[in-house]
């Protein structure tokens, strides 16, 4: 096996990975301020991704164009169903607010099937059989792309918690939710901000996503696994590398 091979593969391997990343941080962000584990989040990626798809189909908008209509109706959408359904939930056992976002993830699978049918989808631009060339090593436009995508979105992310009094605000009322009430914060007004940042994560990523897969109903409960299994193995590796945290400072 040649070297540019194994290098081909395993840039192509790293991008992808970018992108996935992003996905798997919406997921981080909202357990990690809400508490809540989002069971449908690769579900609401597979309706990103359709969404992206639709907008193709329809108006000829270049996924990446269709990133800002998307996020904008993901933030609102996912603010809505944190404010108006979860945080009924928040203090409950953990059994029910499992049974309502896997409840959730139901609907959105059936609708999407209900809606598009079982067959894949697909967006097809030019750019899509275009590479970057570095001597014999060949990186996909596209794919480039949507890391490159991937990553402003995480920086973007990381600066308005680092940076903005609503993002500290939101990091204190991950701290300690009761602290935050008594200074006053309006914790659940912030929990549903966080999740619409978590939907804006998975809109973003499913939109770029659109150019690397083809989108079925039934990828949502394996992005969902796939999402947990990076968050996991990215806590494993924060906690051996910075166990302070990706804010903190040491002490």
């Amino acid at each position: 096996m040649s070297f540019d091979l194994v290098a081909n593969v395993a840039i192509s391997g790293i991008l992808t990975g970018l992108v996935y990343g992003l996905m798997a941080l919406g997921l981080s962000v909202i357990f990690g301020v809400v508490r809540v584990v989002n069971f449908a989040h690769g579900q609401m990626m597979s309706v990103a991704m359709y969404a992206a798809a639709l907008l193709f189909a329809r108006f000829e908008l270049d996924p990446f164009l269709a990133v800002a209509p998307v996020a904008v109706a993901f933030f609102v959408l996912g603010y809505a169903l944190q404010a108006g359904l979860i945080n009924r939930f928040i203090t409950r056992p953990e059994h029910s607010q499992f049974l309502l976002l896997v409840a959730v993830g139901l609907i959105l699978v059936n609708g999407l099937l209900m809606a598009f049918g079982p067959d894949a989808r697909s967006v097809q631009v030019d750019y899509q059989l275009e590479s970057f060339e570095f001597g014999d090593i060949l990186i996909d436009k596209a794919r480039a792309y949507a890391a490159g995508l991937a990553i402003v979105t995480a920086l973007l992310l990381g600066g308005f918690f680092r940076f903005t009094w609503t993002g500290v605000a939101i990091r204190a009322c991950a701290d300690n939710y009761f602290a935050a009430r008594v200074v006053g914060l309006h914790v659940r007004r912030l929990y549903a901000l966080t999740f619409g940042l978590g939907a804006v994560c998975v809109a973003v990523a499913g939109c770029a996503l659109t150019l690397l897969v083809d989108v079925t109903p039934s990828l949502g409960p394996h992005y969902t696994l796939l999402a947990f299994v990076i968050v996991i193995v990215g806590l494993i590796v924060v906690l051996l590398l910075r166990p302070q945290g990706l804010f903190g400072r040491r002490s």
